[in-house]
């Protein structure tokens, strides 16, 4: 629970502790709020003026979105990240909310919980500060939404791996958890792409310059992002793709499979079923049957059942069958 507040001028950063007077301060204010109490979001949203409705969509579950208000843009992003352990396929996709408030000179971040892409920001800031003086709260909220942009990448790079491992088991030796790992990482790409498309409209109304707080030389960086977000979505579309053609090569290869036991077994039964017949007629025990006082009936029955047999596995030989 913290509310961290700095000042950055070309003469270097300063910290401040009153709110209101930063607001005013010259330069480029940044307070950074992380997991506040409800007395800590009071004294923010009253020092810089956010509506009530903003505040709460960012600590609710809403789509990321662009809006625009008298003396700010509002900026709702969420970041993701994949926790897993060393088991392969147990990482789970962990979404972060993140408010970006952009006034004309003044920036603030409102974070339920603490967003690792922007302690990254937060701490570059703490080493550039002259050069980003000069560059305004705009640009600062590009750096933001980069960091959690650059995020997805990580998270698609370790999807792929994962694509790339079900596709050597599914090639390889198709085990049994291999269609329910298919499907997770289906599961998983259905997520990301839930969150990259209304950020990429979002991140589209910043690269046209639609707010007033966006200057003309962020809307470039805008611009970047963007294409960025398109181009995660297409990565997401073609990994959709793969997943869906490494479930069907698993799918055959299961069909395969099963074709390859069926056809095992109808030569097994095709193989028994004359020599049960045979078996059969002459265990019904009828008093006259002139062959069973042959001397040689029993060794001849038992050459003609192997010859019957062995002219069966023949012919499947012959048709590739076994």
């Amino acid at each position: 629970m913290t509310v961290d507040c700095v000042v950055y001028a070309a003469d270097g950063l300063a910290e401040w502790t009153d709110l209101a007077a930063a607001r005013d301060a010259a330069g480029t204010t940044w307070v950074r709020v992380t997991a506040p109490t409800d007395a800590e979001l009071d004294r923010v949203t009253e020092a810089y003026d956010l509506h009530s409705l903003e505040v709460e969509d960012v600590l609710g579950h809403v789509r990321p979105k662009t809006e625009e208000y008298d003396e700010h843009t509002f900026v709702l992003v969420k970041a993701a990240t994949l926790q897993g352990g060393d088991v392969a396929f147990a990482d789970e996709l962990r979404v972060e909310q993140a408010g970006l408030f952009v006034g004309d000179d003044w920036l603030v971040t409102l974070e339920p919980e603490r967003v690792a892409a922007l302690d990254e920001v937060w701490e570059r800031v703490h080493r550039e500060e002259p050069r980003l003086a000069s560059r305004g709260p705009d640009f600062t909220a590009y750096r933001c939404l980069d960091g959690v942009v650059d995020g997805y990448f990580s998270i698609l790079d370790d999807i792929e791996d994962d694509i790339e491992a079900v596709e050597d088991e599914v090639v390889d030796a198709a085990g049994d958890d291999v269609l329910e790992r298919i499907n997770d990482l289906r599961r998983d790409l259905l997520s990301v792409r839930r969150l990259l498309w209304p950020t990429r409209e979002a991140a589209g109304a910043l690269a046209r310059g639609d707010p007033e707080q966006i200057g003309e030389d962020a809307e470039k960086y805008y611009r970047d992002v963007y294409d960025h977000l398109v181009q995660l979505v297409d990565l997401v579309e073609t990994y959709r793709d793969l997943t869906s053609g490494a479930r069907d090569v698993y799918l055959n290869a299961l069909s395969m499979s099963t074709n390859d036991a069926m056809k095992k077994l109808t030569v097994v039964a095709t193989v028994i079923l004359p020599l049960t017949f045979v078996a059969g007629v002459y265990g019904m025990n009828f008093e006259h049957m002139p062959e069973l006082g042959w001397r040689y009936s029993y060794p001849a029955v038992m050459v003609g059942m192997a010859a019957m047999a062995a002219i069966l596995v023949a012919y499947f030989r012959r048709e590739d069958w076994v």
